[in-house]
């Protein structure tokens, strides 16, 4: 194994920022496959497809670049960390999308449409804030601002599974919409994840 001195943070930092700038197209794709006619909502699919590819390409290349490193520009471990869980919050995008052209769900309650732009929003946010990884303290507003979309998608959640259970008559229907909300609350839980582990990474900086 080659360890390669500490000029190596730019490229690592680059690679992190590159892997959240993915979960806003990721994001933005799930949205479209949200609001799309059924028939259009394959391809949109295989776009997410493609992009979570691209990004598991990234992961690996950070993750050899962490482990070839003399000297990471953080803690070798929280960079680990933060890795999987950009990769964690993508799969649960692309699962998403998934679930929706699997199961062939046809029209979505607004609440989905609510929920994936609040997933829009996380990403947007992970995006801008990644970058600065080098200085965590600096993204405070960072974590505050995903908690707080993380408790409204959780209060959205509910409500959208309460309004399900109270409308839908069709057993078969109500199963299929309930994993997609699901899937979508399980890729906001992934949001925050990724964002207290920034925290905890301030935290332990000082």
């Amino acid at each position: 194994m080659r360890l390669h001195p500490r000029n190596n943070d730019d490229e690592i930092i680059a690679l992190i920022s590159q892997s959240a700038g993915a979960l806003v197209t990721a994001a933005g794709l799930l949205a479209r496959i949200i609001s799309a006619d059924r028939n259009d909502r394959a391809a949109l699919r295989e776009e997410l497809h493609a992009v979570e590819h691209a990004a598991d390409e990234t992961h690996h290349r950070l993750i050899r670049l962490i482990k070839d490193t003399f000297v990471t520009p953080v803690d070798r471990d929280d960079l680990h960390r933060i890795g999987s869980l950009l990769d964690d919050c993508m799969d649960a995008l692309d699962e998403a999308g998934d679930v929706v052209v699997l199961y062939q769900v046809g029209s979505l309650p607004p609440a989905c449409t609510e929920q994936v732009q609040i997933l829009l929003r996380c990403a947007e946010l992970s995006a801008e804030a990644l970058p600065g990884l080098r200085s965590p303290a600096s993204l405070h507003e960072y974590w505050v601002e995903i908690n707080s979309l993380e408790n409204a998608a959780d209060r959205l959640f509910r409500s959208a599974t309460a309004e399900l259970f109270a409308t839908e008559r069709d057993a078969i229907r109500l199963v299929k919409v309930k994993e997609v909300i699901e899937r979508l609350e399980t890729a906001a839980d992934a949001f925050e994840d990724l964002a207290n582990a920034v925290e905890s990474l301030a935290m332990s900086e000082g």
